[in-house]
């Protein structure tokens, strides 16, 4: 099969538009987690911690040298443990907000496939399934009625 038609087919399933669709809310997604985590969570954690700035804490291994003239001899070097800890709370609450919001699809796809369920719509797969699964109960019982009146 050639590259073309295979990228054709690629394309034309829906694959490359999933992705698409997948990055771009990813993007966006990241965008929104960003702004809640250093606009409006980080704030108020500073204020409860006295105003510490988590991001200027740090282990100073070396400070830095000038020469007479105020000319930098040696850039400071130090372990800044206080970035560290702040990436970790990002993580957790991104990882938390990520937790919510599968929770919540998984709650509405569980909801959606349930064909009993009227007050959302059941996708047409799940629902002809349903369907057959029914036709082929009903079928059974009516063989076996059959069967056991022989």
């Amino acid at each position: 099969m050639g590259f073309l038609k295979e990228f054709k087919e690629f394309a034309v399933k829906g694959n490359m538009m999933d992705m698409a669709i997948g990055i771009i809310i990813g993007a966006s997604f990241n965008k929104v987690i960003d702004v809640l985590v250093k606009k409006v969570l980080m704030p108020p954690l500073s204020l409860m911690s006295s105003g510490i700035n988590l991001q200027d804490k740090k282990v100073m291994l070396r400070e830095t040298e000038l020469d007479s003239a105020g000319k930098v001899l040696a850039e400071e070097v130090a372990i800044q443990y206080g970035a560290l800890v702040e990436a970790f709370i990002d993580f957790i609450i991104i990882g938390l907000t990520v937790f919510l919001v599968v929770k919540a699809m998984n709650r509405l796809r569980e909801k959606s496939d349930n064909t009993k369920d009227k007050t959302v719509k059941t996708p047409k797969d799940i629902q002809l399934l349903t369907d057959l699964t029914e036709l082929m109960e009903e079928q059974n019982k009516l063989l076996r009625a059959n069967t056991s009146e022989k």
